[in-house]
């Protein structure tokens, strides 16, 4: 098998399945690191290389997503190779090889440390970046991503274009968010960039804020409140505070723009008031009927 133009064509194909740029370069940056450490053809490749290259991959460090990715693009790669290609090879890469990952529950921010943390943020173009995470569950990268056009605060909603999964949708703007907004439009410079948020200072002054830019401004504003929260906790204190407030959960995955319901249904397992109303409210019920435990009415615990 010609190696070189094997991988020319998997790039083609994974751009004509509509991949974005961002994905094609890690597949191919992950691709070619697995070529270099085979000592093999790689149409030779047998599950047991692959236990190797876990290990291999293990032994960098590496976190167990980032190793699942890189099997992922392996396996992907050989489906293309035998699928489009009409190669006869046997894709070495087996559905129980990737690893076991935990699950940890989405992190919110309580509201005595958002008090903290929006009290030291006084520039406007800051305070409205973090308010639009917050009130819109706006992903970092699609804050940066965000241009003029894709505003409309006389409708109050946000046209959210190439998100996660290259997919569009629409969140809408609160009271305070408007706010937030309306104050930085009317200070933000005159820039031919159609970038919402911009750069202040410095040789990119003008141009549009990046990821990273947003991301160090709110390591900045943690490091001064002594906080441990991250732009993406913003994003999940959005939809636990909804769901406390009984919002539904397709109305919360919609917003978040989550492909399965049962990304947005991890919320409900970090603080669900109504579960916990409902779960007082119950007990009570059980226990008029049938508690064996008289209540203790110097008992100091109350809910």
């Amino acid at each position: 098998m010609d190696i070189t133009n094997a991988v020319i064509n998997f790039r083609r194909h994974l751009k004509r399945k509509n991949y974005s740029p961002h994905t094609v370069r890690n597949y191919l940056n992950m691709l070619q690191h697995y070529i270099r450490w085979l000592d093999i053809p790689v149409e030779a490749a047998t599950p047991e290389n692959i236990a190797g290259y876990i290990d291999f991959l293990m032994d960098k460090h590496l976190h167990p997503k980032t190793i699942n990715c890189h099997l992922s693009c392996i396996r992907i790669f050989y489906d293309y190779v035998y699928y489009e290609e009409k190669n006869n090879v046997i894709n070495p890469v087996r559905k129980g090889d990737a690893l076991r990952l935990p699950s940890p529950l989405p992190r919110y921010v309580k509201e005595e440390e958002l008090d903290t943390l929006f009290a030291v943020i006084n520039k406007h173009r800051d305070r409205a970046m973090f308010t639009l995470m917050l009130r819109c569950g706006l992903r970092v990268e699609e804050v940066a991503k965000l241009t003029l056009g894709a505003v409309d605060l006389r409708r109050r909603r946000i046209v959210v274009h190439n998100g996660k999964g290259r997919k569009d949708r629409v969140v809408y703007i609160s009271d305070d968010a408007y706010m937030a907004l309306d104050k930085y439009l009317r200070l933000r410079p005159k820039s031919k960039t159609s970038a919402l948020f911009l750069v202040e200072k410095g040789t990119c002054k003008g141009q549009g804020i990046s990821v990273r830019g947003i991301q160090k401004r709110m390591e900045y504003y943690t490091k001064k409140t002594g906080l441990d929260i991250s732009c993406h906790h913003l994003r999940h204190t959005m939809a636990t505070q909804m769901l406390n407030a009984e919002a539904e959960l397709s109305t919360i995955q919609d917003l978040l723009g989550h492909n399965w319901i049962t990304t947005t249904q991890k919320y409900c397992t970090v603080f669900n008031l109504k579960v916990q109303r409902d779960y007082f409210k119950a007990m009570e019920i059980v226990m008029q009927r049938s508690s064996p435990i008289p209540p203790d009415s110097n008992s100091r615990f109350r809910h």
